[in-house]
């Protein structure tokens, strides 16, 4: 078995002759955090897209725990184990938090119309959802409707429904986005916590985030990889100083040669 559960070669989306993700070669070491940062427009929601099959590949292509996923759809991927959140909190807003997670759950049956089954029936799901509310904290705020949670608490319900997928790897975009501090907090305590015996690939702006979180880091820059390593090494990278603050490489020690 591959050290890599997940691989890229030369991955690329072009939308009318525009290159968004451009020849990425990305490698994900099982049983890790992985981040994937960069500047606005980077590429990264756009290269999140093509490894969950949201988006066609151009050219290139993806290699998921030993499988070729790269013509596969959606619900494909999903099934082998390859589960996302999205940027935009996506809830069930008049469920409760507990029948959000009992939705997710709801997929082991394999059948589209569980929504039409007996609420008795529905139940079954009920302890392992209260399970996976007590992983993310929110086990007070079961009966709760989901829209009355705050921000941060959504984020967290979101991920139990993640978790809910049973995924060997999840991929996390922006997961701390639009936080307080106290959230932010929390939010990374839980990932840590998911993390273990799962791998995980997330896309952040908060660096801070990224420094506490990651293993390791690839940057993104015009949809291309701009540098790979540890936090320590790609937050000293001069050219990734450049690409976050707008700067002439030159002006932070970067040869000419090399912009």
């Amino acid at each position: 078995m591959s050290d890599f559960i997940l691989e890229t070669k030369a991955l690329t989306k072009e939308f009318r002759g525009f290159a968004a993700v451009s020849d990425v070669n990305l490698q994900v070491r099982r049983g890790t955090i992985h981040g994937l940062i960069g500047p606005n427009g980077a590429g990264k929601t756009t290269c999140f897209n093509l490894l969950t099959k949201f988006l066609p590949v151009t050219r290139g292509s993806i290699s998921y725990d030993g499988r070729d996923i790269t013509s596969m759809k959606p619900a494909e991927v999903a099934r082998l184990g390859l589960v996302r959140s999205f940027q935009i909190s996506a809830v069930f807003p008049h469920l409760t938090v507990l029948e959000n997670v009992r939705v997710a759950l709801q997929r082991q049956r394999g059948n589209s119309f569980d929504f039409w089954r007996a609420d008795s029936l529905l139940k079954q799901y009920d302890d392992r959802a209260m399970e996976l509310l007590a992983d993310v904290g929110l086990t007070e705020y079961a009966e709760l409707a989901a829209g009355q949670l705050p921000y941060g608490r959504k984020r967290a319900l979101e991920i139990a429904t993640t978790l809910a997928m049973d995924p060997k790897m999840m991929l996390l975009d922006e997961p701390t986005a639009g936080m307080t501090a106290e959230d932010v907090d929390r939010i990374v305590t839980l990932v840590k916590r998911v993390s273990v015996g799962r791998t995980v690939l997330l896309v952040e702006h908060n660096l801070k985030v990224v420094e506490g979180l990651c293993d390791s880091i690839t940057v993104l820059a015009r949809g291309q990889v701009l540098a790979e390593g540890d936090y320590a090494a790609v937050s000293a990278n001069p050219e990734v100083i450049a690409a976050y603050l707008g700067t002439d490489p030159a002006s932070v020690g970067v040869p000419e040669s090399a912009a």
